[in-house]
């Protein structure tokens, strides 16, 4: 008998072009995630069923939250804190790349409160993206001959930064020195192209394990890696199922994020909440996410 999933509910009906980018905010008690084409900042306070949504002018690949109260957004043409209050944006650092042919994508802060963030080509092309490291401002290349730099998370001791270049099909493991903020030691621990391809946005749960939402996969997976295997999926109504995150009060809720981008008319038809927010209590609980410290 197949063994049933927990209900998948929809959270809030935004309709994204390419939703992304999912991140809860425990002190304010409310999840913050993006419409990268739509270049649309979203947060919504789920007790309050308060949401709101900011145009940002541009494209935006990830969203942190900052230790100041306020927000890191990382645009197609640099690094910004914005206000949430004012509306008001203001530029950290330029991106070292042409922002007419290349855009950050996701990105996380480490437990020391570092944002590591990626790029990609606007034309995919292979291995000429970068993962970068921002601390204080100052931005440091970290990894090159990236694809796709997408899903990015630690280990609950900080020692293991698991990181996704989502054409190759995996997550990498690297052994991370926290007080310095360096990579070392990259190996591959999770392989996803037998079970569901590709791999997107990613989160940890408080046991260790992966959560990783699957483009054209229509399911988040939660994969072990310490043995790299598939422990469990849950199905959700959307072709393209983009980034996940862990929040609520108890951190028992994970959000979805879903894209209504590259499908067909009769995907369209099948998936008509493609591009909204969705909810689901997995049995068991996150980590709390990591600010951005100024």
């Amino acid at each position: 008998m197949k063994k049933s999933q927990p209900e998948v509910n929809l959270a809030f009906e935004s309709h994204d072009v390419l939703g992304e980018g999912s991140i809860w905010n425990e002190v304010t008690q409310e999840l913050y995630w993006i419409d990268i084409e739509g270049g649309v900042l979203h947060i919504f306070h789920p007790q309050k069923n308060h949401h709101q949504s900011f145009s940002l002018g541009q494209r935006v690949g990830t969203v942190v939250p900052s230790d100041n109260g306020k927000i890191i957004l990382a645009l197609q043409d640099g690094l910004y804190e914005f206000d949430p209050f004012t509306q008001q944006k203001k530029l950290i650092t330029s991106a070292d790349y042409d922002p007419t042919s290349m855009r950050f994508n996701d990105g996380k802060c480490d437990p020391a409160g570092r944002l590591w963030v990626g790029t990609m080509h606007l034309d995919i092309l292979p291995k000429v993206a970068a993962l970068y490291k921002v601390e204080k401002g100052v931005v440091v290349k970290m990894l090159d001959k990236i694809t796709i730099s997408n899903g990015i998370c630690w280990s609950g001791d900080g020692k293991t930064m698991y990181y996704i270049d989502t054409p190759t099909s995996s997550v990498q493991a690297f052994d991370f020195d926290l007080e310095k903020g360096l990579l070392s030691n990259g190996r591959v621990v999770v392989e996803t192209r037998e079970e569901f391809d590709p791999p997107d946005g990613m989160t940890i749960d408080a046991e260790g394990m992966l959560w990783i939402g699957h483009w054209k996969g229509s399911c988040v997976g939660r994969w072990n890696p310490q043995t790299g295997k598939l422990i469990s999926k849950i199905e959700v109504p959307a072709y393209h199922v983009t980034s996940c995150a862990f929040g609520g009060k108890d951190l028992d809720t994970l959000y979805i994020t879903t894209a209504n981008i590259e499908v067909s008319p009769e995907q369209k038809i099948q998936y008509p909440l493609a591009g909204c927010l969705f909810q689901v209590k997995p049995g068991v609980k996150g980590v709390k996410s990591f600010f951005y410290k100024n």
